[in-house]
């Protein structure tokens, strides 16, 4: 449960990666820390520009012996050697990406604000279920997914939850009780004082 242990990171790489440094910014934080998953999310649907961003980011991955999925496209999996994918659509058609990745693939869903969705989700294979966003942002509708949420979800549902979107430092020492992964992306990757340091400020902050 949530409220029992310190929860994990989980890492979004940014939506476009320069393939001469970020690898070694990447490996430098899974050194220095303990992730337990990275997703590559990039902008691009280019297969080309994906598959070469993939390969990058699952080799440093894996020499950490961190896991490494991909956002939405999951045909690429199999082919790029990846974990598992995050499935950005509360999970849909999750049924059968199962089927054809197999038991043994890490399976995400995002379901936004919907504990409804999460259940259905985690009902048919979700490895994991996240929720989000948790802050403002100038992306979705505006609305929130609320503390109760997860709150409910850590004390009735046993697949684990992910907060996601528009953290900062107060909200993530709010919910570390009752989240099992915090996902972060441009609060890092974007933070003034680099991401090595924005990452570990947050980290102080789960207890």
């Amino acid at each position: 449960m949530a409220d029992q242990d310190t929860p994990q990171i989980y890492l979004i790489t940014p939506p476009s990666v320069d393939l001469e440094t970020y690898p070694k910014q990447l490996a430098g934080l899974l050194n220095e820390f303990d992730i337990a998953c990275v997703r590559i999310a990039l902008a691009s649907n280019d297969e080309s520009t994906i598959s070469r961003t993939a390969d990058a980011v699952r080799e440093t991955c894996h020499k950490s012996e961190v896991a490494c999925v991909i956002d939405t496209h999951h045909r690429l999996v199999t082919p790029l050697g990846l974990d598992g994918v995050h499935l950005s659509d509360g999970g849909r058609n999750l049924r059968d990406i199962r089927k054809d990745l197999g038991q043994d693939a890490i399976i995400g869903a995002h379901c936004g604000t919907s504990k409804h969705a999460g259940m259905t989700a985690g009902e048919i294979g979700a490895d994991y279920v996240c929720f989000g966003p948790v802050g403002q942002s100038a992306l979705g509708s505006g609305e929130l997914a609320a503390f109760e949420t997860f709150e409910w979800w850590s004390q009735m549902v046993e697949i684990p939850v992910v907060a996601e979107g528009s953290l900062d430092l107060d909200t993530v020492e709010r919910l570390a009780p009752v989240v099992d992964w915090f996902a972060f992306g441009s609060e890092i990757w974007d933070a003034p004082d680099g991401a090595a340091a924005q990452l570990g400020a947050f980290i102080k902050r789960l207890g």
